[in-house]
């Protein structure tokens, strides 16, 4: 086996420095679609103690990308379409809602549809929007820290779900 190169490339069709931001978004959610690919139904909705589904972790991390982009980004209502992908509200009690009985496929067409979207919004953004800051009532936040927050957002919630993975095999 040769040796790897490891390199940041920019997501072609967007302003350079945007698309290596989009890019590493990206390779955060190929790590965990790869490493997610044909697991069952029953790994995604077994909770070991008070800790979270795989499946209520998916369906956090499309909702927390879709309400970043709509809330913060765009400042606009949520699209009907990506809107109806979220049945279930973020949160009970003050606990992440717990999502069962959807198939991997449900899963990973909603975090494909949110990502569509998302992804299409930056196209035509130049660097001065990517940088201006979104003023709102608690915070200003600009798109480029939006997708800082979502790569650092998804690559800690796959850290758990590849923990929780790995303990559900070794149950099996």
């Amino acid at each position: 086996m040769g040796k790897k190169s490891l390199n940041v490339f920019s997501l072609a069709g967007y302003e350079a420095e945007i698309g290596r931001w989009l890019w590493c978004l990206e390779d955060v959610r190929r790590t965990l679609i790869i490493e997610l690919t044909g697991i069952s139904e029953n790994l995604l909705d077994r909770k070991i103690g008070e800790r979270q589904s795989i499946g209520s972790l998916l369906y956090h991390i499309a909702l927390i990308e879709a309400d970043w982009l709509y809330v913060e980004v765009l400042r606009t209502d949520w699209d009907p379409e990506i809107k109806s992908l979220f049945p279930l509200e973020s949160r009970t009690d003050g606990e992440m809602t717990h999502v069962e009985g959807e198939s991997l496929e449900e899963h990973f067409y909603r975090l494909k549809k949110v990502r569509e979207v998302f992804l299409s919004y930056f196209r035509s953004m130049d660097l001065n929007d990517w940088r201006k800051p979104r003023e709102l009532e608690n915070y200003d936040v600009s798109p480029e820290w939006v997708v800082y927050h979502l790569i650092e957002h998804e690559a800690h919630h796959r850290g758990q779900i590849f923990q929780l993975l790995r303990e559900l095999k070794s149950d099996s």
